[in-house]
């Protein structure tokens, strides 16, 4: 099997566009580029990395957390001077981690958050209506999924303009940036400072939320958890909290805004609106993993050595058109559709339960009250390409 190598860019980023093709999709289309190209690509950038771009391929490292460990997840960087809890442990720590985790995030605990995440996305939605026009980053999906993170960890809201500026540093840098990781790893040390403050206020107060919880009763293998690793799963739940519904829900928004048959279908039947958050969360798929390689191993044709890097964007595996018939296409009712958006293996996302409602309930929320809108004219929607994809400006109007 012949190898793609991609010379002085990361691989996903090698690709030409197609003549006219819409900013925002961009990135997407140099995914469809290296899917064409074969399943195993070779990139040169920094110490240079491998990246998969089948859904079998990357599926298989993602099970395999003895071979392909996640002690590093990020391609560029194999030794991290940072440890996030529980995403950068393998098993069996990481399952001491999980198993303390996971009851928070039940489809029952979730449905007991319910009525309060509808009544957020309802009274948010209810405010823009009258304008006719909105930010939908600042003014919706940066706020929605913000405010029930806060509440489900017990921060303040009057602190979210800091999280926010913490939350960029950490997850939207770039080689050009922040080369050596210098002003992420300040903004995880500020936050770590932050929640270590929190987390005494909680000791001698516990209130009813995750980090009381988390600081006054969690205990592995009976042994109260080291201050320092409660705080690194604090640094986690933040970034995790404070980005990926916000991303989605632009892609989903953005999708819907400029294909308006798709958009008609959603408004004439709601009931549709699980299914097609399910195939946005396919087609728009943002996270961009990577795993570091353990032993000597031949993977997909990859002569991979021990200490390599192997970067495994989601989107490719959600896009691979030997998986989903018409991959390039957005189909709201797919059935079936098993993609892996929320990741595979031990580590699929612990919060997917909340993800998936938090989406559903803000679609169903929003067309109820704007059931047609459009980019707004004059304006260029734009994107950012950090640890994920996310709009960056994406301005939608509508007539009231």
């Amino acid at each position: 099997m012949s190898i793609a190598e991609h010379q002085g860019v990361p691989t996903e980023l090698a690709y030409e566009p197609k003549s006219g093709t819409h900013p925002l999709m961009e990135w997407y289309e140099r995914i469809d580029g290296m899917i064409a190209t074969g399943p195993a690509h070779r990139s040169t950038v920094a110490q240079g990395f491998w990246v998969l771009t089948s859904l079998d391929g990357i599926r298989e490292v993602l099970q395999h957390p003895e071979t392909f460990s996640n002690t590093a997840v990020e391609a560029i960087d194999p030794n991290p001077q940072y440890r996030w809890i529980p995403e950068m442990l393998d098993p069996p720590e990481h399952t001491r981690w999980r198993q303390l985790l996971a009851p928070y995030f039940t489809p029952r605990r979730m449905a007991e958050m319910d009525q309060g995440v509808r009544d957020l996305a309802a009274s948010l939605v209810a405010e823009l209506a009258p304008r006719g026009h909105c930010d939908v980053l600042q003014d919706f999906a940066l706020v929605y999924p913000i405010r029930i993170f806060l509440d489900l960890m017990g921060l303040p809201v009057e602190d979210t303009d800091q999280f926010l500026v913490w939350e960029d540093h950490i997850l939207n840098g770039t080689l050009e940036t922040d080369p050596d990781h210098a002003r992420a790893l300040k903004a995880m040390q500020d936050v770590m400072a932050y929640f270590a403050e929190l987390i005494a206020r909680r000791r001698l107060d516990p209130r009813d939320d995750l980090v009381s919880e988390a600081a006054t009763k969690w205990k592995i293998d009976g042994q109260d958890i080291p201050d320092d690793d409660l705080l690194s799963m604090c640094l986690l739940m933040f970034m995790a909290g404070l980005d990926t519904v916000t991303a989605q829900l632009s892609w989903s928004l953005y999708h819907l805004a400029s294909h308006p048959d798709d958009r008609r279908r959603v408004v004439d039947d709601p009931d549709l609106i699980p299914d097609a958050v399910e195939e946005l969360l396919r087609f728009y798929t943002i996270v961009k993993p990577s795993r570091k390689v353990m032993t000597d191993i031949d993977f997909e044709g990859c002569p991979m050595k021990a200490g390599d890097m192997v970067h495994l964007p989601l989107a490719a595996a959600c896009r691979d058109p030997k998986a989903f018939p018409d991959a390039d296409e957005v189909i709201l009712d797919r059935k079936p559709n098993s993609h892996i958006a929320f990741g595979a293996g031990p580590h699929r996302c612990v919060g997917s339960n909340l993800a998936r409602r938090e989406l559903r309930i803000a679609m169903e929320e929003w067309h109820k009250r704007i059931p047609v809108y459009r980019i707004t004219e004059g304006t260029e929607p734009t994107a950012r390409l950090g640890s994920q994809v996310t709009a960056q400006e994406l301005e939608l109007s509508w007539d009231v």
